[in-house]
């Protein structure tokens, strides 16, 4: 059977994909064999990059470690394969967000047919907009004084602002164009790169939100657990929730107290907008990509299955099972996220 006639799911919604922060579909990676480009890149539970051949409602997900590649295809340059050595070092990858990805793949020096398809669907960037607020209001206020209520995208400001419909408006813009060192028909283009930093900040807020609430579920459900007859003397299911629960706490205060800094540095930059102001901010947020989105991502991965497997059971059922969990896939590569949240760029004291 050659790689072309083996049976495929149909291909997943690559722009569903490309909001995810642990999904990478390879039909934008330039590989030479057909069946991995209908595949997708993913993230599971020990956080490694395994290949998901297909992934079907009632059959699960079939999945393939990039080791398993040349077998299974029948690669006569084996492990040397080009599409083995790409996929070994995108296994590696701590995230597949849209944000990490623009730099890991130059780093390694993986070119796309497209550059442009490394963004978020307008879907997801219009979910985001109620994110998107918090650093846009400091935009109008400079250039209108108040606020729009029919701003439902970004997409609507830089459209406000390159055609202003007041006489105030215009001269605030020229001002702010006078900060910034660029001609005033430039503006436009310093808002979209304004809105492309500040999407990112909303997309991974927007993940450590619903994080939250999900993690102190699951430490809820395993502080109950440690109380059950069954489980409470099981010294290494008990260290294993110890472990969480230091590991875990750890972890959103850290990433939490990057993301205040984040903000009162935005805040900062409005106070005294200059080209400089903005050049640090966007650097700042730009550097601190891979490390928040492997820490989201491992946190997601974790957080999605623990829901998947147990969220439908009552509260006192499936005890044993759920130990098991806890010892097992949710203890597993804990301590890899606190790792990278540890790796994270030092913020510089600067205003």
């Amino acid at each position: 059977m050659t790689e072309d006639d083996r049976p495929t799911e149909t291909p997943p919604d690559i722009a569903a994909d490309m909001d995810a922060i642990e999904r990478l579909p390879l039909s934008i990676i330039p590989l030479e064999t057909k069946a991995l480009r209908r595949a997708t890149l993913i993230k599971n539970m020990a956080l490694d990059g395994v290949v998901e051949m297909f992934q079907a409602e009632g059959s699960g997900s079939g999945q393939l470690k990039p080791a398993q590649l040349p077998t299974f295809f029948g690669w006569a340059e084996g492990k040397r394969h080009p599409d083995m050595l790409t996929l070994e070092r995108l296994a590696e990858l701590n995230s597949y967000d849209v944000y990490s990805l623009r730099i890991e793949l130059r780093r390694l020096e993986i070119p796309l047919d497209e550059v442009s398809v490394l963004k978020l669907s307008p879907e997801k960037a219009s979910e985001l907009t109620r994110y998107m607020k918090t650093f846009t209001e400091p935009l109008i206020r400079q250039v209108y004084g108040g606020s729009h209520e029919e701003i439902r995208s970004f997409d609507d400001i830089i459209a406000m602002f390159s055609r202003p419909n007041k006489q105030e408006a215009l001269k605030n813009l020229r001002m702010i164009a006078d900060r910034l060192k660029v001609e005033l028909i430039d503006v436009p283009r310093f808002l979209e790169d304004y809105g492309d930093v500040f999407l990112s900040l909303a997309y991974f807020k927007q993940y450590l939100d619903k994080l939250g609430p999900q993690i102190d579920s699951f430490l809820s459900a395993a502080g109950n657990l440690k109380k059950t007859h069954q489980l409470k003397t099981d010294r290494r299911f008990m260290a294993s929730v110890d472990l969480l629960e230091t590991e875990l706490a750890a972890i959103l205060t850290s990433i939490t107290g990057r993301f205040d800094t984040f903000n009162r540095r935005t805040g900062d930059m409005w106070r005294n907008i200059t080209a400089d102001s903005f050049r640090r901010v966007r650097n700042l947020i730009t550097a601190h990509h891979i490390s928040v989105g492997g820490v989201l991502c491992g946190l997601s991965v974790k957080m999605n299955a623990w829901r998947q497997r147990f969220g439908h059971y009552p509260e006192g059922a499936a005890l044993l099972s759920r130990g098991d969990f806890i010892m097992g896939e949710m203890r597993q590569g804990i301590e890899r996220i606190r790792a990278i949240e540890a790796s994270a760029p030092k913020i510089p004291d600067y205003g």
